[in-house]
């Protein structure tokens, strides 16, 4: 691929699970008003803890596929990591599984929140409860994305090396770094919803150009089947290979196309359940 449409594709990835990170939090937070603000600080520590133990999850999982990378060919490693990352790519495009996760994940963590906060008292022992609750509210809403961030980027990180990830790490950071000053600093209500709309829309380019490059991977390395398609490769320019993985090979396009039929189909499913609830 080439490296500014990795860069390119990290930074929709990262700022989207920024995104997401930034709306639980969001709604944990908006009721902590007047008395109830103070514990607005061990959510925020906690979340800070989060993007801290994200960062040693990298460095384990750069230092474990390393090691593996010792023990089997590197571009079966890719293939595997690859692999992996787009599972990790079609759970979080998945609009049936979000539209059930946005609402337990959220809700879950407003019960845990409610149920904390009618607990308070003024003993010590229930004040040091309700602070530890809190923080854990704040950690486990940004760990699991970090965790998702980090999975997915392994197999780029293989491929092209850390600086393209560095770069686009950046600007996803960059531009959730700018949603989360105005909503919790300038206290600026946005468009949550067509937000994490449009960064779906741009994943689901970014899934596309994975599952590509994977099944060429996966071929290269002999886990599936090369059958090329000779008009196809005659009239297919050679930038479509190298910008958005698209290959005159049945397997390739064969997988881009039931990656777009299992998002596709799982918008469609979420719709008709919605309609029917």
């Amino acid at each position: 691929m080439s490296p500014v449409s990795t860069v390119i594709d990290i930074g929709v990835l990262v700022f989207r699970e920024g995104l997401e990170c930034i709306l639980v939090l969001a709604a944990i937070t908006a009721s902590l008003v007047g008395s109830r603000s103070r514990y607005k600080r061990p959510i925020a520590l906690g979340a800070s803890i989060g993007f801290a133990a994200t960062l040693f999850t990298w460095m384990f999982a750069v230092r474990l596929v390393n090691d593996l990378s010792t023990e089997i060919s590197t571009l079966a490693l890719q293939a595997a990591t690859g692999l992996l990352a787009v599972i990790v790519l079609l759970v979080v495009m998945n609009w049936f599984f979000h539209r059930v996760y946005w609402t337990g994940w959220i809700s879950l963590h407003n019960r845990k929140k409610q149920t904390l906060l009618r607990a308070d008292d003024d003993s010590a022992s229930s004040q040091a409860r309700l602070l530890w609750g809190m923080g854990l509210l704040g950690f486990s809403s940004l760990y699991r994305e970090g965790v998702e961030v980090v999975l997915f980027l392994q197999s780029y990180r293989l491929k092209l090396g850390g600086l393209p990830v560095l770069y686009g790490t950046f600007l996803g950071l960059f531009l959730a770094g700018v949603v989360a000053v105005l909503t919790f600093v300038a206290h600026r209500q946005l468009p949550y919803r067509r937000m994490l709309v449009l960064t779906g829309v741009l994943l689901g380019g970014v899934l596309l150009v994975m599952v590509g490059e994977q099944a060429q991977e996966m071929q290269l390395a002999h886990w599936l089947p090369t059958t090329p398609i000779p008009w196809l490769a005659v009239v297919l320019p050679a930038w479509m290979g190298l910008w958005i993985s698209v290959f005159p090979t049945i397997e390739t396009l064969l997988a881009q196309g039931i990656a777009a039929a299992l998002v596709l189909g799982s918008y469609v499913v979420s719709h008709r359940l919605a309609a029917h609830s």
